[in-house]
C-alpha cells in the first residue's frame, strides 16, 4: 500500500513488514523488520505486526499457521482468516495521513464460542540494534509508553533521539483489555565482548484474557482478565489509528481529534493531600459518572465523585492507601481511567526503610558473613543500602537511634567493606573479586559510603574520625576516576567510564578543597575535567549511551548529568534529549518510569536504574533551566518509590513494612514470565529460566529482591527530597514540579511543597534560588522573586 504520505509493506501473510513515513528523512521502518530478524537468527515471524494468537475451548491457534484470503489494492488490504467457525478479518486502510486499522470477530455458526485469549502483534521498532553504531539505537528505534483503558488506549512510540516524528497508536473502536510485550534478546556477557547485550520488544494488545494458565497477575484489580463471549451471528469489532506527532502534548491533541478525553492528575500524593483530577472532553463527547475503585482489605470499594465535579475539575482526598483507580463513563457507553498511588508520607516510608535495613540486613559480628548487610554481592551496588541509611540519618532527626544505625555502618565499612574490597586494606589495591579482574564500577559506591561517613557529627562515630573518613573516600575515589592508577587495560578502560558518582562528585570536591586535601583534589579534578571534556567532544556520536547494553540510560543519564554539572552545556542538551525519550508518560503512574527491559524481561520499573535516570533528568533539567526534563524525572520518581511501597495492593508480592523489591514488569503480560506480569521482584528470580541466568545467579532465586537497591533513596533524597521547582510555561502559566500552585487575589502565587525534607524552591526560568524549610510559600510574578 502507498500514498504521497506513507508506504506500506506486507508479506504472504498480510503482516506489516515495513511501515516508513515518507516525510521522514532517516527513513525509518517503524515496525519490527523480519529480515533483521533473519539476520540475527531470531525466530519471531508469528509475532510480526498484524499476526495474532487466539485461544478457544483452551486450544491455542497462531495467524501464522493459517492460510488468509488476500485482497487489496494501493489503498487498502484486507486479510481473512476462518479459525474454529470464526471469521477473523484483519483491514488496514490509508486514511489522509495515517493508517486505519481493523480487526473483526464474527461468529457464523449457530452456537455462542468463548475465547479465552486474543491478542494482536502490535510489533513497532522496540528494538536495541546489535550495531555500535549508537546513532542507529537513537533514530531508528523507539520506546513505547502505554495508555490502557477499556475504550480510549493509546500508545506513544517515542524516537529514542527525541526527534521528530514520533508514532501514535489510538483506539477509535470495541474494548482493550491490555498490552503486552515478548522479549527477544541475546546476552554475551560471558563471551568476553562488549557491549554485549541486544534484544527487542513485541508488544501485543489484549483483547481478551492474557493468560493461558494459572500463572498470572492475581492481586491485579485494575486490568480485567476477562474472556471475550461471541454469541452466534454476532460481531466484535476493533478499531486503531496510527498517526505521527511531534511531542507530548501533540500526541494528546491528537488522540483528542480521534475523540479522545484528556486527562490529567498527580501520579503519587501523601496520605492527607488533595488529589485534582482535570478532565476535558472531545468534541461531542459528554462525560457521565466518574467514579474512583481501591482496595481496602479483602474488599474493593467504589466511590461515586460526579457530583465533585465543577467545570471539568474534580478535587478527592482518598481515604485509604495503596493504588487508585478512577474511571470516566461517558454517555455512550465507553470508559476511560487512570491510575494514581496514595502513599503514607514519604518520611515515613523512608524511616521504616532504615529501620528494616538496620535489623534485617546488617549481619552484625556472629552473621554468616561477619558486619555485612545482606544480601551479600561482589558488586558494588549492595553498598546502597549502607549509603542510603547513612543519608538518611544525617537528613531525618526522627529517625530512631541514628547514632546506632551510623555505628553499624561504620563497623561494616572498617571491618567487611575495607578488607573485602581492598588486599590488606589498601585503597591502590583493588581486590579482583571476579576471577582475574577486578570491577572499577564498585569502587565508586564504596567512596560514598566513605564520603557520607565524613559527614556524619564526630560523637558518632566510633572508630575513625570524619576526617579520616573523607581521606579514605578521597583515594578510593581517585582510583575510581584515575586511569594512571590500574595497570591492565581494562582497568583503565573502566576509570574513564562514567558511572553514578555524578550524584555526589561536586559536594566531594568542594569538602576536598575545604578540608586542605590539596593533592586529592587536584588529581580527582583532573580526570573528572578529563571525563566529561572527552564526553562533550564526542557527544554528537552519542558515545556515552553504549555501556554493556547497546543502548543504555545507564550510561546517557549519568553522561547529561555531569555534562550539564560541568557547563559543557551543548553536549548536555543532546544527551538530555535522550533522557526525555527514555521517561514515559502515562495514565498509569506505574507506566511512566525510565524505559528499560532486560531486568525484566519487559518494559518495567527497575529501583537502582530507573531512580539515577530520573535523577540524572532532573539535575540536567535544572542545570539547563529545562522543565520539561524536571517534570519528566517527577513522573518518573512516583514508580520508583512504588518498589518501597508496604501499602501497594494490586501486586502478588506484598512488602511489609521496610521491605523493597528492585524490579516491577509493568506489561501485561509479560509474556517470557507471565506469572512475573505487574509483579515486583527480583533479577535472581529468573535463575530457574536457565540459561545465562543460571551464571548470574548460580544460588539460584534467594527471595532477596532488594540487593541493588539504596543509591536510587539517596539519590531522591538529595533531589525532590529538598527541592520543589517552579516555572512559566508556554501560556505563562505558573506550574509547580513536586508542588502545587495557588493563585491568590492579590496576583501572587502561594506555593506549596511535597518535598518531604524541603530545604529550598527554584524558580527555573531566573534559576534563583530560595532556601527555606517553610512548605508554603508566596511567589511574586511581578519581580519574580519568592516573598
Amino acid at each position: 500500500m502507498k500514498s504521497d504520505f506513507l508506504e506500506i509493506l506486507q508479506n504472504e501473510h498480510g503482516a506489516i513488514t515495513k511501515f516508513q513515513l515518507n516525510s521522514d528523512p532517516s527513513n525509518m521502518n517503524w515496525v519490527i523488520d523480519p529480515d533483521y530478524l533473519d539476520e540475527l537468527g531470531y525466530q519471531d515471524l508469528d509475532k510480526l505486526f498484524g499476526e495474532f494468537t487466539i485461544t478457544i475451548n483452551g486450544k491455542k491457534y497462531f495467524s501464522i499457521n493459517e492460510k488468509p484470503n488476500l485482497i487489496g489494492n494501493e489503498t487498502e488490504s484486507t486479510a481473512t482468516f476462518t479459525i474454529n467457525d470464526l471469521k477473523l478479518i484483519q483491514k488496514f486502510t490509508l486514511v489522509d495521513e495515517s493508517l486505519k486499522w481493523n480487526f473483526t470477530v464474527r461468529n457464523d455458526s449457530s452456537e455462542d464460542i468463548t475465547i479465552n485469549n486474543l491478542g494482536l502483534w502490535i510489533s513497532l521498532a522496540y528494538v536495541m540494534f546489535r550495531d555500535k553504531n549508537v546513532e542507529r539505537n537513537a533514530n531508528q528505534s523507539v520506546a513505547v509508553f502505554p495508555h490502557i483503558s477499556d475504550n480510549y488506549m493509546k500508545l506513544a512510540a517515542i524516537r529514542r533521539d527525541n526527534t521528530n516524528p514520533n508514532l501514535g497508536v489510538y483506539q477509535t473502536k470495541g474494548k482493550v483489555l491490555s498490552v503486552g510485550t515478548f522479549n527477544e534478546y541475546t546476552n554475551r556477557f560471558f563471551e568476553n565482548v562488549s557491549p554485549s547485550l541486544d534484544g527487542m520488544l513485541f508488544h501485543e494488545i489484549i483483547l481478551a484474557g492474557g493468560y493461558d494458565d494459572d500463572r498470572r497477575p492475581h492481586h491485579d484489580w485494575i486490568y480485567s482478565q476477562e474472556k471475550l463471549t461471541v454469541q452466534s451471528g454476532e460481531t466484535k469489532e476493533w478499531s486503531f489509528f496510527l498517526k505521527p506527532f511531534t511531542d507530548k502534548k501533540n500526541f494528546y491533541e491528537v488522540a483528542m481529534n480521534y475523540g479522545h478525553p484528556r486527562f490529567a492528575f498527580e501520579p503519587m500524593i501523601s496520605q492527607g493531600q488533595d488529589q485534582i483530577f482535570t478532565i476535558r472532553t472531545a468534541d461531542g463527547q459528554e462525560l457521565k459518572r466518574a467514579v474512583v475503585r481501591y482496595k481496602s482489605g479483602n474488599d474493593l470499594i467504589e466511590q461515586d465523585l460526579t457530583d465533585q465535579l465543577k467545570g471539568g475539575r474534580l478535587i478527592y482526598q482518598p481515604e485509604s492507601l495503596g493504588e487508585h483507580q478512577v474511571i470516566l463513563k461517558f454517555a455512550d457507553g465507553t470508559r476511560d481511567m487512570g491510575v494514581f498511588n496514595v502513599m503514607s508520607s514519604t518520611n515515613q516510608l523512608l524511616r521504616n526503610r532504615a529501620d528494616y535495613i538496620s535489623n534485617h540486613s546488617y549481619a552484625g559480628k556472629d552473621g554468616k558473613v561477619p558486619y555485612s548487610f545482606g544480601p551479600v554481592s561482589n558488586q558494588g551496588e549492595s553498598i546502597g543500602k549502607m549509603t542510603f541509611l547513612l543519608q538518611a540519618c544525617l537528613l531525618d532527626g526522627k529517625i530512631s537511634d541514628p547514632a546506632g544505625k551510623i555505628a553499624q555502618v561504620e563497623e561494616s565499612a572498617v571491618k567487611y567493606v575495607r578488607p573485602k574490597w581492598f588486599v590488606d586494606g589498601d585503597f591502590k589495591q583493588p581486590r579482583k573479586l571476579y576471577g582475574d579482574f577486578y570491577r572499577v564500577m564498585d569502587l565508586e559506591y564504596i567512596a560514598h559510603m566513605f564520603y557520607l561517613l565524613s559527614q556524619c557529627p564526630a560523637s558518632t562515630l566510633n572508630l575513625n574520625s570524619p576526617k579520616v573518613y573523607l581521606s579514605w573516600a578521597a583515594q578510593v575515589f581517585d582510583v575510581r576516576v584515575n586511569p594512571d592508577l590500574h595497570e591492565d587495560e581494562r582497568g583503565k578502560t573502566e576509570a574513564q567510564m562514567l558511572g553514578t558518582y555524578f550524584l555526589y562528585i561536586e559536594d566531594l570536591l568542594a569538602d576536598l578543597k575545604k578540608n586542605g586535601l590539596v593533592k586529592e583534589y587536584a588529581e580527582i579534578f583532573k580526570s573528572w575535567k578529563s571525563v566529561t571534556d572527552r564526553m562533550a567532544a564526542s557527544s554528537d556520536t552519542l558515545q556515552a549511551a553504549m555501556t554493556e547494553h547497546f543502548f543504555d540510560n545507564a550510561g546517557f543519564g549519568p553522561a547529561a548529568s555531569a555534562l550539564a554539572l560541568t557547563k559543557n552545556v551543548k553536549a548536555a542538551r543532546t544527551y538530555g534529549e535522550l533522557l526525555k525519550a527514555n521517561i514515559g508518560f502515562s495514565n498509569d503512574f506505574r507506566s511512566q518510569s525510565p524505559d528499560r527491559w532486560w531486568e525484566a524481561l519487559s518494559y518495567m520499573i527497575h529501583s537502582l536504574w530507573g531512580g539515577v535516570t530520573a535523577a540524572a533528568a532532573q539535575i540536567t533539567g535544572e542545570q539547563l533551566a529545562d522543565p520539561e526534563l524536571v517534570e519528566a524525572a517527577y513522573r518518573a520518581t512516583g514508580a520508583i518509590l512504588y518498589m518501597y511501597d508496604s501499602n501497594a495492593t494490586a501486586t502478588n508480592r506484598m512488602l511489609a513494612p521496610g521491605e523493597a523489591a528492585s524490579t516491577y514488569s509493568i506489561a501485561g503480560p509479560n509474556l517470557n514470565r507471565p506469572d512475573l506480569s505487574r509483579n515486583r521482584f527480583g533479577q535472581s528470580i529468573f535463575a530457574s529460566d536457565g540459561g545465562i541466568f543460571t551464571r548470574l545467579f548460580p544460588n539460584g532465586y534467594t527471595g532477596e529482591d532488594d540487593w541493588d537497591m539504596g543509591e536510587e533513596l539517596v539519590a531522591y533524597l538529595n533531589g525532590f527530597g529538598q527541592t520543589t521547582y517552579i516555572y512559566a510555561d508556554k501560556d505563562a502559566v505558573l506550574t509547580a514540579v513536586n508542588g502545587r500552585v495557588k493563585k491568590l487575589s492579590n496576583g501572587r502565587y502561594e506555593i506549596e511543597s511535597f518535598a518531604p525534607y524541603l530545604s529550598k524552591y527554584i524558580y527555573l526560568d531566573t534559576q534563583e534560588s530560595f532556601e527555606t524549610n517553610q512548605k508554603k510559600v508566596i511567589f511574586n510574578p511581578a519581580n519574580k522573586r519568592f516573598d
